[in-house]
């Protein structure tokens, strides 16, 4: 027992896995009369783990985003710089969001030969109150959007979920205006702050250690109900969440890299592998921020100036393959629900998913947080998210690997613009 808790959180998670399906199986064939029983006790346990990532979403994403923009508002005093990184950081995560965007709609990974993957997993939740909620949103409801990043009150807008966006917002005001007081009390916010982060930090990684036993309840109680074949349909989910982050990789960022810095692309891609191959395994841009640095700076001939600069605070707020996924994780379980998106409900997801993207720590399966958000704005059911639960870990290694190479591609395209002119010539 001792040395499987020794295992890596991903491998605990393939394990757990694993023994939810044949305890799932055998207790949907063998169990008779106390096959209830087992469903309740499944249950149970599953709804302590969604809730315990829902306690963590309103501390973790309030300590995140005002700790991060107050680190970006000190060294925005860079100017020209500043403005610069911030510019392309966001505009690749659109990017990267318009490309998720594009391919859940066209693959329509929630639909299983026709049938919802709701139905097919037997899945809880009322989807005529979703359907209604959804078709009630009309393009006028963007600019409605914009009225609630302004709650007037924020505490109720914590409170409510739904309303997120506004909480949001505000930590962005918090966190930039944080630096702007006098120096003294500026320190003392600014520790106050990062010691609440490094706490939710340890909370956030205290839950996930749980995971194993989350993924175990939930998948078990679905593979009761549904039988095994229920993985049938994670397969279109996870080649459409690959397929997106393979174009977004693979085209997106080596078109900016030729023509926007011009430099070769795939000297770029020899120069990150090491940086690479670490975000895939650790799936943790935090923990692979060292060898990022030392990639970007000896191996892609990025200055010593730009690299500390562009590195670490993309590490905090670029993170394209996560809002990505943040979209399409949404957007196929809106699916899986039967429930139309329109075009101004797929904008709203588009936006709380690059606002939340800046807040998500850069530990592994955080985003499962920011998911939980936006899935509220819509009024769907939490136990939706079970459906990419059982794959995540898989998925953060890949997308993982895609913010760290964005972040790269930021540090090369910054030094070029500031002139540099021994980038990848080496």
């Amino acid at each position: 027992m001792r040395k499987l808790l020794q295992l890596k959180l991903h491998w605990q998670v393939l394990i757990a896995l694993a023994l939810a399906v044949l305890v799932g199986t055998l207790t949907r064939e063998f169990a008779g009369d106390y096959q209830p029983q087992l469903l309740a006790g499944y249950k149970f346990t599953g709804s302590l783990f969604i809730n315990a990532l829902k306690m963590l979403i309103v501390p973790l994403i309030t300590a995140s985003i005002i700790t991060g923009v107050a680190n970006i508002g000190k060294k925005a005093s860079i100017g020209r710089l500043g403005g610069k990184t911030m510019l392309y950081y966001m505009a690749t995560s659109l990017v990267a969001i318009f490309v998720g965007l594009l391919m859940v709609n066209l693959i329509n990974p929630g639909v299983i030969n026709g049938q919802l993957a709701k139905d097919v997993i037997h899945l809880p939740g009322d989807a005529s109150q979703i359907l209604q909620n959804a078709q009630v949103r009309q393009p006028a409801d963007i600019l409605n959007l914009f009225k609630d990043m302004i709650p007037a009150n924020i505490f109720a807008a914590a409170a409510d979920n739904g309303q997120l966006i506004g909480l949001i917002f505000f930590c962005l005001l918090f966190g930039f205006f944080m630096t702007r007081i006098t120096a003294k009390y500026a320190s003392t916010m600014k520790n106050l702050w990062q010691a609440i982060f490094e706490i939710m930090m340890r909370i956030t990684s205290l839950v996930m250690k749980f995971t194993p036993i989350g993924v175990f309840a939930l998948v078990a109680g679905i593979v009761t109900t549904s039988g095994p074949e229920v993985f049938k349909l994670l397969i279109w989910f996870i080649l459409t969440v690959l397929a997106a982050l393979l174009i977004h990789f693979l085209v997106v960022l080596p078109l900016v890299l030729r023509f926007i810095a011009r430099v070769n692309p795939w000297r770029h891609y020899q120069a990150m592998a090491p940086a690479l191959l670490t975000a895939f395994s650790t799936a943790s841009s935090a923990a692979t921020l060292p060898v990022t640095l030392e990639c970007v700076e000896k191996n892609a001939g990025v200055s010593n100036k730009i690299t500390s600069f562009t590195v670490p605070l993309g590490t905090t707020i670029n993170m394209d393959g996560t809002a990505l996924f943040e979209c399409v994780a949404v957007i196929f379980i809106a699916q899986a629900y039967g429930v139309p998106l329109s075009f101004a409900a797929q904008f709203i997801i588009v936006f709380i998913a690059l606002l939340t993207s800046i807040g998500v720590a850069a530990v592994p399966q955080a985003s499962l947080v920011a998911i939980v958000v936006i899935m509220k704005k819509f009024d769907i059911p939490d136990e939706g998210i079970v459906l990419i639960l059982a794959v995540d870990r898989f998925l953060d290694m890949c997308r993982t690997s895609v913010n760290v190479f964005s972040d790269s591609c930021g540090a090369v395209v910054i030094g070029r613009s500031e002139g540099e002119k021994k980038i990848l010539l080496g």
